[in-house]
């Protein structure tokens, strides 16, 4: 696979991974824990509380109006970070401070540039469709930056660049067992189109939702483009982040709900209040015969 990112992560003191089950813990914003085979991945980290302040470009400010589940300093082992784009509400003043300056971070070319300016010094700037492979004993992950896009016409391009993830666990022999899909800061637009027929088989989808209105523009998904977000990428499971927490996400929770209920999806949406975790399962046909391959 040329062209693509590798990283080999120490094995010492690490234990056997599992592969029948792997969970979402989320902290809060746009901030989860995910674990998987042995693998555990911070994404966009924002640790502030509620009254804290973020600055969002050209003199704009945003309150927080929750308290994040876990302090920074609980945090467990971290073998990586997934951080969509460089926002204050994704990578804030406690995280620049108390991660440490080796973790490795996957994020766009822009954030990395300003990670570097931190201290940051294991990152790596995906474009999209771009991947890095992280490997560390018998456990494979293939991340891939998926398109996001922030703003809708000129809005995008005053607007911090942005993407998505896919994240593909599995088995250095090549075997896929678990797909999830991070949406990133990203409104519809026709490049997602390409997602699902690139990754037809998406087990978890993790939404970044808010409504999310900038100057009186929509710069995250409100609930009628989650739900549009559903039937367009089509994962099996979905599970609504970045909601309630700013006084710039205009579209609460209980809209999504509603759109949710409305158009019939309520089974494939699993709901998690700040400090709850969604375990899943690997069927065990895919750990016994490998019906899940890894895309090129």
């Amino acid at each position: 696979m040329p062209g693509i990112m590798r990283l080999k992560l120490a094995e010492d003191g690490v234990p056997e991974a599992d592969f029948s089950k792997g969970s979402v813990y989320f902290i809060g914003t746009a901030t989860t824990l995910i674990r998987f085979g042995g693998f555990t991945i911070l994404t966009d980290p924002n640790f502030l509380h509620a009254g804290d302040h973020v600055h969002l470009g050209y003199g704009l400010m945003s309150t927080r109006k929750t308290d994040p589940a876990m302090e920074i300093h609980e945090l467990p082992h971290l073998d990586l970070c997934l951080l969509s784009h460089m926002h204050g509400d994704h990578f804030d003043r406690v995280a620049a401070k108390g991660l440490s300056k080796d973790l490795p971070i996957i994020t766009t070319h822009q954030a990395a540039r300003d990670l570097k300016g931190k201290g940051f010094r294991n990152l790596f700037a995906l474009k999209t469709w771009n991947s890095i492979v992280v490997e560390r004993g018998r456990t494979r992950l293939k991340v891939t930056s998926m398109p996001g896009k922030h703003g809708p016409g000129l809005m995008n391009a005053l607007l911090p660049s942005v993407m998505g993830s896919m994240l593909e666990f599995g088995t250095v022999e090549g075997r896929i067992l678990v797909r999830v899909y991070i949406s990133g800061d990203t409104l519809i637009h026709e490049d997602l189109a390409g997602i699902p027929k690139r990754y037809p088989d998406i087990d978890l989808g993790l939404l970044h939702l808010g409504g999310t209105r900038v100057l009186g523009l929509l710069v995250t998904m409100d609930d009628k483009q989650g739900v549009e977000a559903i039937r367009l990428i089509r994962p099996k499971q979905v599970i609504p982040i970045h909601y309630d927490d700013y006084t710039v996400f205009k579209s609460p929770l209980e809209d999504f709900r509603k759109a949710v209920k409305e158009a019939g999806l309520e089974g494939r949406v699993i709901y998690l209040d700040r400090g709850e975790t969604y375990d899943f399962m690997v069927p065990a046909s895919r750990l016994t015969s490998g019906t899940m391959h890894h895309a090129e």
